[in-house]
């Protein structure tokens, strides 16, 4: 009797993983048609996303501050430039992009905020730019060392 529920219940959680997967490929079909549009634009007709700076040193720092740096970057294309994510490289660095459309010709910025609490030696924090702008996925830089605190 236990080994028959057992079977049962290894069965239904089989079952539900099957169920989870196929949701997922369903989402993943949705995103890739939604994207088509997108790659119907030609290429000298796309968005150019160019930054000033693509690495930001901010020095030697104490342990607990925290950095702020403002990416500038002009769309240099002839399209739109939307940033659809902006992911760090871990949870002590916060990117903040701007939500509406970046016209052609325009400029905007991404605000990083670093906190150093925790962490020492020298660092590099990257955040990673996806857009539908050329190129399209982009890593910046924030690099510095932090000193112990005294």
């Amino acid at each position: 009797m236990k080994k028959t529920l057992l079977v049962a219940l290894a069965a239904l959680t089989f079952a539900s993983c099957q169920q989870n997967t196929s949701k997922n490929t369903d989402a993943e079909l949705s995103m890739a048609s939604s994207a088509a549009p997108a790659e119907a634009i030609k290429p000298g007709d796309a968005a150019v996303i160019s930054f000033d700076n693509l690495n930001y040193n901010f020095g030697t720092i104490t342990q607990g501050e925290r950095v702020s740096y403002s990416y500038k970057f002009k769309n240099t294309g002839k399209s739109p430039l939307i940033i659809t994510n902006a992911e760090a490289s871990c949870g002590c660095t916060v990117p903040e992009v701007p939500k509406e459309p970046i016209k052609p010709g325009a400029e905007s910025e991404i605000k990083v905020v670093f906190n150093s609490e925790g962490k020492m030696g020298v660092v590099d924090k990257q955040v990673t730019v996806t857009s539908n702008g050329v190129p399209n996925v982009i890593a910046l830089h924030l690099t510095g060392e932090i000193k112990e605190r005294q």
